[in-house]
């Protein structure tokens, strides 16, 4: 059952990441409340999906394919918010195949050996880092686009995508707002941490702290920079892109690591 709900929540994405490139690209002007309507159908089926390969009768799962596609359904959930009050549907482009992936990962691959329940403390700790996560990644593809149209402007090629988009100094903003939520979820997700898990620097944690660590000293910087000295363009992007894929390695890279690996 859980594979034929995961499909349909694959299908929903894919047909409607299709239609927003044709839209994006000028091709299909009037597809917007279609996207939507898909976008939130395969939303809806795929917390269904999330559901179920989290929680089993043993305790949660907190394995890399039922996180990866937690985060993604969150993810998700965020873009389809915000894109009811901002110009950002061109996010569904890498957004919902990710979201499509990982969904269907998650319901092909057994579960993970670790199953446990957790207390009041320490879940709301792992609730904080995959909020924090969830907003880094949108951080991280508003990154992704804020270069994409910086690129196109220098080259003057003003159509397509890029025509489709917000000015530049609207999409700087936005992407700035999404790393003071993520910024401010990660320092609380890092003190939870150390007041409610035993031992951070325990052998199968030390990777995840320390370059969570690492990532939080990258925002922080990037953050000041920006306040103090003006920092914007290919310096933001950098740093943006720079302190997600630290986050990157240190939560998934850890749970690869123990679960395929070791």
């Amino acid at each position: 059952m859980l594979i034929f709900i995961s499909l349909f929540a694959v299908v929903c994405y894919a047909i409607a990441s299709w239609l927003q490139w044709q839209r994006a690209t000028g091709r299909r002007l009037d597809v917007r409340p279609t996207v939507l309507l898909l976008g939130i159908a395969g939303f809806a089926v795929h917390g269904i999906s999330v559901y179920h390969t989290l929680h089993h009768p043993a305790g949660i799962d907190l394995g890399l394919f039922s996180m990866g596609s937690l985060i993604s359904w969150l993810v998700t959930a965020l873009v389809i918010g915000s894109s009811l009050r901002q110009r950002i549907d061109n996010l569904f482009i890498g957004v919902f195949p990710m979201a499509a992936i990982t969904v269907l990962l998650a319901s092909l691959m057994p579960t993970s050996e670790v199953l446990k329940p957790y207390g009041s403390g320490m879940f709301l700790h792992i609730l904080l880092s995959v909020l924090a996560y969830s907003i880094f990644t949108l951080a991280a593809l508003q990154a992704l686009l804020l270069w994409r149209q910086q690129l196109a402007l220098k080259q003057h090629h003003t159509r397509g995508l890029v025509a489709s988009l917000p000015p530049l100094q609207i999409m700087e903003k936005l992407l700035f707002e999404m790393l003071w939520v993520g910024f401010i979820l990660l320092s609380i997700s890092l003190v939870s941490g150390w007041l409610f898990v035993d031992n951070l620097f325990a052998q199968h944690l030390v990777h995840k702290t320390l370059l969570s660590l690492a990532a939080w000293l990258i925002y922080a910087t990037l953050l000041g920079g920006r306040q103090i000295m003006g920092w914007r363009g290919m310096t933001a992007i950098r740093w943006t892109i720079g302190g997600f894929l630290l986050l990157m390695l240190g939560f998934f890279g850890s749970k690869l690591v123990l679960e395929f690996i070791l």
